[in-house]
């Protein structure tokens, strides 16, 4: 049966994004809990006013996000912004667009993020983690994981495979910090992403003239070959640059903390020699954690009905996917961390052709960690209590701003 939205609805629609719950910073909001249970496809308002549809249920999820009819285009009228669009700003390269130029231009970058190319990076992630370690052991402690660890793992990672300096490090890695800031105004949201589309355009510049054996030099050919424009170009890298880092970053921080407060999966990954057994309880983790917190976003481009919902052609509709990772249709007692939990078919990286193209990278960089940190600091533990560590609360990665941990 098809329902539709009443005027008098109105004043059930409730805001979004929502707050999760005070002491249970692992789990979604509880209202989101309670819509997934109660009317899982519901209006929600956002910031600007308007009223797109949330779906929460993990089967709708995964119907909406594989379906033709849904747009990503950022531009369409009805796409479910929240915020106004960036004065002068641009698109994040290909992840706001649609096929068939969202397939052209993700075909560029997908051969370095291949599961083979990446596996032979492997022993040179390894060493990125064993060299941070080492440096973390030689320090003073407590010490900030997520400033000591967390944050330069990922960054040494993905600055050696786009071929970007890790000594602009703080720079990238404070305008990044801005962008994914819900609370960061346009003005400043667009003026972080200008400074970073200018570094991006100048590094381009000068593999143009000198490249090198980096994906961004790579990339440079095919503006030779016409394939590319320089501004293509210099917009893949800022998203190729702040979603390598900041998302794994979190990953690691948080997933670090969640492990800490549930010692017993976290003896499972000390014990363990078994790289199935480490890979399987990384999906878990990513299916526990998820930290995306503003959702997938998509616009109806013509009348869909899902989960015997009418969201009609323009109707902005938002996945949270925090939520669809804790559907117990999909998957069994979902409030509990399980890392022997067979969770391969979550959601976290997304579904369909917009998923995620940097998931190979991001999977092994937490295989890395996760197999490595914790045997070589057995004794790693937090230096301040659960209900005193800052939360990304006003983020769109979800995470810790620092975590003092000592040993």
């Amino acid at each position: 049966m098809t329902h539709t939205l009443h005027p008098a609805d109105e004043a059930d629609v409730p805001e979004y994004p929502m707050p999760r719950a005070s002491g249970c910073p692992f789990d979604p909001p509880p209202e989101l809990k309670a819509l997934q249970v109660e009317t899982p496809i519901h209006r929600v308002r956002l910031a600007d006013g308007t009223t797109p549809w949330l779906v929460t249920r993990y089967a709708d999820q995964r119907a909406v996000l594989a379906d033709p009819r849904i747009s990503s285009d950022a531009d369409r009228p009805g796409y479910p912004r929240g915020v106004p669009a960036q004065p002068g700003g641009s698109k994040i390269s290909f992840i706001l667009m649609d096929d068939p130029e969202h397939a052209r231009l993700r075909r560029m970058v997908t051969a370095p993020f291949t599961v083979k190319r990446i596996e032979a990076m492997r022993p040179a992630v390894q060493k990125i983690v064993d060299d941070q370690i080492e440096t973390l052991l030689a320090g003073p402690k407590p010490v900030d994981l997520v400033e000591a660890f967390a944050l330069p793992v990922p960054s040494l990672v993905i600055c050696e495979l786009l071929g970007v300096p890790y000594s602009d490090h703080d720079f990238f890695q404070d305008n990044s910090k801005v962008i994914i800031r819900r609370d960061a105004t346009p003005e400043e949201r667009g003026a972080a992403m200008n400074n970073l589309n200018t570094y991006l355009d100048d590094l381009v510049g000068q593999k143009l003239e000198n490249p090198g054996e980096d994906l961004l030099s790579g990339l440079c050919e095919r503006i030779k070959a016409g394939e590319l424009e320089r501004s293509d170009v210099s917009q893949m890298g800022v998203l190729l640059l702040i979603a390598g880092h900041e998302t794994t970053a979190n990953m690691i921080a948080l997933g670090t903390l969640a492990l800490l407060e549930h010692p017993e999966q976290l003896d499972l990954l000390r014990e363990t020699e078994d790289p199935k057994v480490v890979a399987g309880a990384v999906e878990e983790m990513l299916r526990y954690l998820h930290i995306t917190h503003n959702g997938r976003r998509r616009v109806a481009l013509e009348d869909i009905e899902v989960g015997g919902q009418l969201i009609q052609a323009g109707d902005g509709v938002i996945m949270p996917n925090d939520i669809g990772n804790r559907d117990p249709e999909a998957f069994d007692d979902p409030d509990r961390l399980d890392l022997s939990r067979d969770a391969r078919k979550h959601v976290a990286f997304g579904f369909g052709v917009h998923q995620c193209l940097g998931q190979p990278l991001a999977r092994m960089e937490l295989q890395v960690v996760y197999s490595t940190l914790y045997k070589r600091i057995p004794t790693l533990r937090a230096a301040i209590g659960l209900d005193e560590v800052p939360f990304k609360h006003n983020g769109s990665v979800y995470g810790v701003y620092e975590l003092p941990v000592t040993w």
